[in-house]
């Protein structure tokens, strides 16, 4: 069995980011951003809906969303292959897909599943600086039908 890259060979040195103000009203301009970056992309849906869940988050179960909190967002992107990060303010709880029965109707808890569902990877980590966490997803497509089409 041939296992799948999930890692492209040549990794972008920097990713493209931007910091938001941690408010709800801000999760659109998290979503536009993610889009400039991978405009053309045949997983451009997959990517914007999957930045409003994680900015969603942010702003919702960690400090970010408190008073003068903020996030970050950043997009790593090459041939078939792009990674995006959020970077908030954290929060007592790790964040983790809530795997809710398909017929539950209740409005809630289900973004981390589509994360899940959705993405090739994905996962959590503290982060570097000790201020908070990094959730991030990463989406593969064949690179023939990549920016151009």
């Amino acid at each position: 069995m041939e296992e799948r890259r999930t890692v492209p060979a040549e990794l972008p040195d920097q990713p493209v980011r931007r910091r938001f103000p941690g408010l709800p009203n801000q999760i659109k301009y998290a979503r536009r951003f993610v889009e400039r970056q991978l405009a053309g992309s045949p997983v451009l849906t997959n990517a914007t809906l999957l930045t409003s869940e994680l900015s969603t988050n942010a702003v919702t179960h960690s400090a970010s969303g408190s008073t003068g909190g903020k996030f970050e967002v950043s997009v790593y992107l090459a041939t078939g292959w792009a990674r995006v990060e959020v970077r908030d303010l954290g929060s007592p709880e790790q964040p983790r897909a809530q795997h809710r029965d398909p017929y539950d109707t209740s409005e809630h808890g289900r973004g981390l599943d589509l994360v899940e569902a959705m993405a090739t990877k994905w996962g959590t980590e503290p982060r570097s600086d000790g201020l908070g966490r990094l959730v991030w997803f990463e989406l593969l497509w064949d690179a023939e039908s990549s920016l151009s089409d």
